[in-house]
């Protein structure tokens, strides 16, 4: 309904400044969550979600460092950032992702894999089904489907603004959110969850070589045809390698220059930091919430001392 009304273009109007303070915070919150992994890490308990427990967790834990976890994730980065330099047309995350993987199971490196931690990937889809809907049910629904809606809908208008940055192309903002709905109605028919455009997935895809939606079509054939044909090989891949290419997107996501310049104005360095702050420590909504309410205060308060 959202886009049908062609409410998606107001996204044109959140200011850069936003954009870069909540894209570099999730930049931070990326390479927060896979810190665990790389380094091969032992909880006390569960990983907390929030960004300073996170960070004090992991901490706690360093002392369980897996150093041939930590090789491998920091081997990983480091093949994938030399062959885009040696060889930037070559599929540099799958080629080392691959030859880590084969490297660990050959030396039989003590450290986790997608098969030790998760039982492997099933090799078939479940069959559609429409759930039970009741009046009772849609009334109890209602209010955190339309929370869903627009959080999802907002995050995956400000992915495809930022991919449009990173790409030069201009997507189409309310067949974007009428996609989407359609997507999550197919989701929920085979049991699946609702799904929204993201900001890492996105910066990955285009940091891989993507230029166009074509690759997003095409990332949903491969991983289908892989489930069926070779998810036993899934097994074998460490979660350390993951996050070594998970390591790279970060750097590479993190807007760096933009963020620097734009702390060389105060008013675009209030929105920035706010944004990049709130972002951090409580999460994205929050953060782009309060960026654009700072944006208007100071545009407003530039206004009326000029």
């Amino acid at each position: 309904m959202i886009g049908i009304s062609r409410l998606g273009a107001l996204i044109r109007y959140i200011p850069e400044a936003v954009t870069v303070g909540f894209t570099c915070g999730i930049a931070i919150i990326i390479l927060a969550s896979q810190l665990r992994d790389l380094g091969g890490l032992t909880l006390a308990g569960a990983e907390p979600g929030h960004l300073i427990p996170k960070v004090i967790a992991i901490g706690r834990a360093l002392p369980s460092i897996n150093p041939s976890a930590l090789a491998i994730g920091i081997g990983s980065a480091a093949l994938i950032f030399t062959l885009r330099r040696w060889r930037p047309m070559w599929p540099a995350m799958l080629i080392a992702v691959a030859l880590v993987s084969l490297v660990a199971a050959m030396l039989h490196l003590p450290i986790e894999t997608i098969g030790s931690r998760f039982g492997g990937i099933p090799n078939s889809l479940p069959l559609p089904a429409l759930p039970s809907i009741t009046s009772t049910r849609v009334l109890e629904l209602l209010p955190i489907a339309i929370s869903f809606t627009l959080l999802g809908g907002v995050e995956s208008l400000l992915s495809a603004k930022i991919a449009d940055g990173m790409t030069g192309r201009k997507h189409r903002y309310n067949m974007e959110l009428v996609a989407q709905g359609i997507a999550n109605i197919g989701s929920a028919l085979f049991g699946g969850i609702c799904v929204t455009g993201t900001i890492a997935r996105t910066a990955t895809n285009i940091r891989a070589g993507a230029r166009s939606p074509v690759a997003g079509m095409l990332h949903a054939v491969f991983l289908l045809v892989f489930m069926v044909l070779a998810a036993p090989l899934a097994n074998f891949i460490p979660l350390a390698a993951l996050a070594g290419v998970l390591l790279v997107v970060c750097w590479n996501m993190a807007e760096k220059r933009e963020f620097a310049h734009l702390l060389r104005n105060w008013s675009t360095a209030i929105v920035l930091l706010l944004t990049f702050g709130l972002t951090l420590v409580a999460d994205l909504t929050v953060g782009i919430i309060a960026g654009c309410i700072a944006a208007g205060a100071v545009a407003y308060i530039g206004r009326r001392t000029s």
